[in-house]
């Protein structure tokens, strides 16, 4: 099935309300499965985030629908009792839109303008067609603002 380019919107959606853009995301096919190795390096990349800072990062990544925010708010909520100190990354390529959405405690610990610079960073990964590569950097990214679990950033 072909289609027309689409110029989506990578966009940062926080406990704030605000919302952060990023345009024109280009991205790998979604529908292209990943590998061991690509699984593998998502979940190291998932695992140490939570490891080092004592926050749950889940990635979600699929399509998110016209109603992307809300979408992922809704995984984010999802999550129950550990909602408060998770930090959802929902990747949608086939739609170019990425959402980081935090709680109530991981919120205090990533701002909007860590998670926009994640973001950012994530949108020009697409643009080179690493999916992957740009995924881990943003967790990575998102994990270095939000600081060990021992101390809390002033």
């Amino acid at each position: 099935m072909l289609e027309d380019p689409v110029y989506g919107e990578a966009r940062v959606a926080t406990l704030s309300g605000r919302i952060s853009e990023a345009t024109d995301v280009l991205a790998e096919d979604s529908r292209t499965p990943f590998s061991p190795s690509q699984l593998s390096r998502l979940d190291e990349a998932l695992t140490l985030a939570g490891r080092e800072t004592g926050l749950l990062f889940t990635l979600w990544i699929g399509a998110l629908g016209p109603r992307s925010r809300e979408r992922a708010e809704e995984l984010h909520a999802s999550l129950g009792d550990s909602a408060a100190e998770a930090v959802v990354v929902a990747v949608s390529p086939g739609e170019r839109v990425v959402e980081v959405v935090t709680g109530a405690e991981s919120s205090r610990r990533i701002d909007d303008r860590g998670a926009k610079l994640a973001v950012m960073s994530m949108v020009a990964s697409f643009k080179e067609s690493d999916l992957v590569g740009g995924i881990v950097e943003g967790v990575t990214m998102l994990a270095d603002q939000a600081g060990a679990a021992h101390h809390q950033h002033s």
